[in-house]
């Protein structure tokens, strides 16, 4: 399951809470909207939609323009929220703010011609083309890994050929949430056309329900995707789900392991491990395992790890104490069932929710390491005995969102990456998300595609457009 969207079962009963994870102080409360409320904002929401759906292509982009100069205005404080909200060290908080500017930019400059009417070459003297047009409000429940880039990596491809947008965010980070809305208004979007759900699960299902909702897309765990589809479906409504994943990072034998290892490093414990892309199964080919542990290990124990504001910390804390007290119970049943702790598998003591970086080695198929989704600072080691088991391992999985590959031959590395029942496969490098590429996952890590010219188009109707000559 991912952890990345769990709710929190300290949560007080019609109330959404944020609390600091590096102290434990609490940041505020939203309580609940009313059912009535909700009513209100969804019409609202729809007024909005109407008018946003007519407004032409031109005057949607320079919106977009100001959205992008918004979010680089008020950077140093989004990024303050961020770090108070959900514990990102502040410099990684810095870096989300600018990745979402980028990515409006390269929305707004590229989007116009992706969704521009498409012409299709046809016999005879017909006319025909497909139209991207706007289906209405597109509900989205996003997670508090990346308060902000989940939701402009949803919400900017969705709004700009004409939807509405609907956000329900995690609890804990409801401060970012009205902050994105507050830049949203700020950039002369209609008011209400980008809105706030603040409410429980089964108002959400009722909400997916509504006429006045026409999609949605979630961020999620396989629990809440697998209810939010069914639920979407029987109100034959579409939806996209990315459902987290636990990505392998295999190292071939001809790799080069000290580009490896510091590529490893960073790709299990940035943002504490908490990243649904993260390599999280290290699957190394037996003769450079022993060099590549030692040497990832080392790299490891180097890490700092505290307040995230000291930029000396790389590794902050986790976003909630029974997140952390989840993740240890999974080292502790890898541990028992075989597995070797080379570095950390402890809570630190005292205030915030910081659990030490942990390596566990000898990880196999049957261990929780290895079979389940580890969201925090916990990588596992497995040894493969050849290229053909690594891809064996990788592919034993319930998961298929990303994967790493590092080996020197590159056309070899291609050949294997067709293998590989993943997303996205990355060579020589480790996952990462773009505004010019798809980002979405096979297997039970959900289905669709976000950014890219599949993201602007995910949410239209295809509208074909078949134009008869008549003498």
């Amino acid at each position: 399951m991912s952890n990345a969207h769990t709710q929190s079962p300290i949560q007080q009963a019609n109330v959404a809470t944020s609390r600091n994870p590096a102290t434990g102080e609490l940041i505020a409360t939203y309580p609940y909207q009313t059912a009535e409320e909700v009513d209100r904002l969804l019409d609202k929401n729809a007024a909005a939609f109407r008018l946003w759906r007519a407004t032409p292509m031109r005057e949607r982009v320079a919106a977009y323009g100001r959205l992008a100069a918004e979010l680089r205005s008020r950077s140093e404080t989004l990024a303050a929220l961020i770090t108070a909200e959900m514990g990102k060290t502040l410099g990684a908080a810095r870096s989300e703010i600018e990745k979402c500017a980028a990515t409006i930019d390269w929305i707004a400059e590229n989007g116009p011609a992706i969704l521009a009417d498409e012409p299709v070459a046809i016999d005879g003297d017909d006319q025909v083309h497909v139209s991207y047009l706007p289906i209405g409000t597109v509900l989205a429940v996003m997670p508090w890994n990346f308060p902000f880039w989940q939701v402009i990596r949803a919400s900017g491809p969705i709004m700009l050929s004409g939807n509405g947008f609907l956000l329900k965010h995690a609890p804990n980070v409801m401060g970012s949430a009205y902050a994105l809305q507050e830049a949203y208004e700020a950039a002369g979007f209609p008011k209400d056309l980008f809105a706030n759900l603040i409410t429980d699960n089964d108002t959400v299902a009722r909400a997916i329900e509504d006429d006045r909702v026409a999609a949605v897309t979630l961020t999620g765990s396989m629990r809440a995707g697998s209810a939010v589809a069914a639920t979407a479906g029987k109100a034959l409504k579409k939806s996209l789900l990315e459902l987290g994943g636990s990505d392998a990072f295999i190292v071939l034998a001809d790799a080069n392991i000290d580009l490896a290892v510091k590529a490893a490093v960073e790709a299990r414990f940035q943002n504490a491990g908490q990243v649904c892309l993260a390599a999280k199964r290290f699957i190394l080919e037996k003769p450079i395992a022993d060099a590549f542990t030692q040497k990832f290990v080392a790299a490891v124990r180097q890490l700092k790890m505290g307040d995230p504001t000291d930029s000396q910390n790389v590794v902050g804390p986790m976003a909630r104490f029974d997140l952390r007290d989840e993740l240890h119970g999974q080292v502790q049943r890898t541990i028992d069932a075989g597995a070797t702790l080379l570095l950390g598998g402890k809570k630190v003591e005292g205030a915030g929710n910081f659990y030490e970086p942990t390596i566990l080695a000898n990880v196999t198929p049957g261990m929780a390491a290895f079979d389940e989704e580890t969201f925090g600072p916990v990588a596992a080691i497995t040894i493969a005995d050849n290229a053909e088991h690594a891809i064996e391992l990788a592919n034993t999985s319930d998961y298929g969102l990303g994967g790493n590959l590092w080996t020197q031959d590159i056309a070899r590395a291609q050949r294997i990456a067709r293998r590989l029942e993943t997303g996205g496969v990355f060579i020589n490098g480790f996952s990462a998300t773009n505004a010019r590429i798809p980002v979405g996952g096979v297997k039970k890590s959900g289905y669709g595609r976000e950014l890219s010219h599949f993201g602007l188009r995910e949410f239209t109707n295809a509208q074909a457009v078949w134009a008869k000559t008549v003498d």
